[in-house]
């Protein structure tokens, strides 16, 4: 196995819950699969997800609302282009991961396994969430994998994480009932002003824990945004039986 990340590294992403592999993918690579992403948008290839069906704060009220068909994500990425499937499936990007979960890794394609598509005045914002409040896996220890497709920054809704946080043990008060960050909550507002953006470049990848809390704001460019996003875990950490987690394939890569 190719040992990519020193032991720093690796530390980094044990105490902030993240860690950033700058120019990690060619170009040409992430403009052919920035290509597809755009006609399967335009042509509407299912299954996607607008953002009416996301129901967030200043979403559009129905399908048929101004907005309402503005795509926010393509599913099913690792189903719907080899291109797709070529990088989730990347042997530097496993070596990096086989490095964190110290064991043999597995891709779930019951989570993220996307496509995401934030687009100017209709791309909602996102609030402070964690991966795994909808995920169901035996130990909170996935890794989630995101590809900026081209530039993503503060302005047209980049990533945003409160480092640490995945360590954090929130009293129960603190979520609503979507499991989001209550802003309300002083509690809250002290971990908000921890946030912290990072820009990223076409081709940069961050890997981040699936206990990490994340936000986005809206897209205020005029570019639609892109990135590709898949969820991965150990070995020795598999989905649970009779789970969403457990509704889709999930693949060993080494």
């Amino acid at each position: 196995m190719e040992t990519l990340l020193s032991s720093a590294r690796i530390e980094d992403f044990r105490k902030n819950g993240y860690l950033l592999l700058k120019g990690f993918v060619p170009d040409d690579a992430c403009d052919d699969m920035l290509a597809v992403a755009r006609e399967h948008v335009q042509q509407a290839v299912a299954p996607l997800e607008y953002e009416a069906e996301v129901g967030y704060a200043g979403a559009p009220s129905s399908l048929d609302a101004p907005g309402g068909r503005t795509a926010r994500r393509l599913r099913a990425a690792w189903q719907r282009d080899d291109r797709f499937r070529a990088w989730a499936s990347d042997p530097r990007l496993v070596a990096a991961l086989h490095q964190l979960f110290e064991e043999p890794v597995c891709i779930t394609l019951s989570h993220h396994n996307c496509v995401m598509t934030k687009h100017p005045t209709f791309g909602t914002a996102t609030g402070w969430h964690r991966d795994i409040r909808y995920w169901s896996f035996p130990r909170n220890e996935l890794i989630s994998v995101w590809l900026a497709l081209g530039p993503e920054n503060a302005g047209n809704g980049g990533l945003k994480f409160i480092p640490g946080s995945h360590l954090l043990q929130l009293q129960p008060e603190q979520m609503d009932e979507l499991d989001f960050l209550r802003p309300e909550v002083p509690a809250n507002q002290a971990l908000f002003e921890q946030g912290i953006s990072v820009p990223l470049e076409k081709g940069d990848v961050v890997l981040f824990h699936s206990g990490l809390f994340h936000a986005a704001g809206k897209n205020n460019s005029e570019q639609i945004k892109s990135s590709v996003v898949f969820a991965y875990h150990g070995r020795s950490n598999p989905p649970v039986p009779g789970t969403r987690s457990a509704s889709s394939e999930d693949i060993l890569l080494d």
